[in-house]
């Protein structure tokens, strides 16, 4: 390909959502010169990291291959803090609650096992003795763990872009990127803006990545997702300090939640909310009472005392892969370009070590950490 001084580059990142970001800054910060191209504004609040908070946890149901990851995500999230000066990580303690034999405690339960990580297994009673706000049936029970906590998650967006910002990155808001092609020099980026070359491409689009990535499209599905803020009838059961987030495989579904923090309101969660599988350019963004309800089920069972009335509700997006685990890997035809996707509604908290994994792959073609779960081809679709 042919070089243009004045818009090549060694690293160019599309979409600069939480997982961009953060794979922005790790670039940067290894002395690349990196642009990253964003549609939208930088932040935004059209994508998956809406809504002040987003929960972090180490006993992961999902599956034991996390924790490492998540551990270092940790550690990386501490950096950026100091780095930004300000509190983005606040550690309350974590529930996975459960009937003792179902997925969220059982998992949870193993990836404690596994890794050695502090955790006691607490009855019905015990939880609401410990922490009022939960009302459990007797039958379930909550897998405590001391290092669940939340992350502040558009202020963690704004801390990766603007810490890459220092490290000398180039950032391009409000410009869409039409197509890319890659050949065995180097990558060429064209938007509606311009055309940039680069040694590499990361493609951190979120639920626009099949508009980046055809194959992709059926693999990695956007779906809507809503929130609620609810004001607490007794406000000291549900603050940071007296309350632990939270994830709970109940009959009605998953449900997930936070201590009233930042913002007015307990917050709740379900996950796959409606089952709506959306088109992009059909998104409804409004919250109807067909979606309050939905949440208004899990409130009155298991938290009554925090089902009072309602401060606000958003809209946010899952991209969801069919195993609901992620795709973090190099193109299989074009190992210049490496693709973070599908993190299906639990991948904000790894954002941090997602960066470095993704820095790794585009200048070295390879991590140290293990990524071999989230390989494209377990799918058996050709790029092409």
């Amino acid at each position: 390909m042919t070089m243009n001084s004045a818009r090549t580059f060694d690293a160019i990142v599309a979409g600069l959502g939480s997982m961009g970001s953060a794979t922005l800054y790790h670039l940067a910060r290894r002395g690349l010169r990196v642009l990253g191209i964003e549609r939208f504004d930088v932040p935004n609040a059209l994508g998956s990291s809406v809504g002040v908070s987003r929960i972090i946890r180490l006993a992961y149901a999902e599956h034991p291959d996390y924790v490492p990851l998540l551990l270092r995500s940790y550690e990386l999230w501490r950096e950026l803090e100091g780095a930004a000066g300000e509190k983005l990580l606040v550690i309350t303690g974590g529930l996975d609650v459960g009937r003792e034999r179902e997925d969220t405690v059982r998992g949870s339960l193993l990836s404690c096992q596994v890794h050695h990580l502090t955790h006691e297994l607490l009855d019905a009673a015990t939880v609401h003795k410990r922490f009022p706000g939960f009302r459990l049936p007797s039958d379930m029970v909550g897998v405590y763990q001391p290092d669940g906590g939340f992350l502040m998650s558009e202020r963690c967006v704004v801390a990766h872009t603007a810490a890459a910002l220092r490290h000398g990155a180039e950032v391009h808001g409000r410009e869409r990127v039409t197509s890319w092609r890659a050949d065995s020099t180097g990558v060429s980026v064209t938007t509606e803006s311009g055309t940039y070359e680069a040694g590499s491409l990361v493609i951190t689009a979120g639920p626009w990545v099949g508009e980046l990535c055809a194959a992709l499209a059926p693999l990695a599905v956007p779906e809507r997702q809503v929130l609620l803020w609810a004001q607490p009838r007794r406000p000291e059961l549900f603050d940071s300090a007296s309350f632990p987030i939270f994830t709970m495989q109940a009959p009605e579904g998953r449900f997930y939640g936070f201590p009233v923090y930042g913002v007015p309101g307990f917050k709740i969660g379900k996950y796959h909310h409606r089952e709506q599988s959306v088109r992009l350019d059909a998104i409804d963004r409004d919250c109807h009472p067909e979606d309050e309800a939905v949440l208004r089920e899990g409130l009155r069972r298991y938290f009554p005392d925090a089902d009072g009335p309602t401060l606000a509700m958003k809209v946010c997006l899952f991209t969801n892969t069919s195993d609901e685990h992620f795709i973090l890997d190099r193109h299989p035809e074009h190992p210049n370009v490496a693709i973070a996707a599908g993190f299906s509604g639990h991948g904000f908290k790894f954002c941090s070590v997602v960066g470095e994994i993704m820095a790794d792959l585009a200048t070295l073609g390879a991590t140290r950490h293990k990524i071999d779960r989230f390989r494209w081809d377990r799918f058996g679709v050709r790029a092409s």
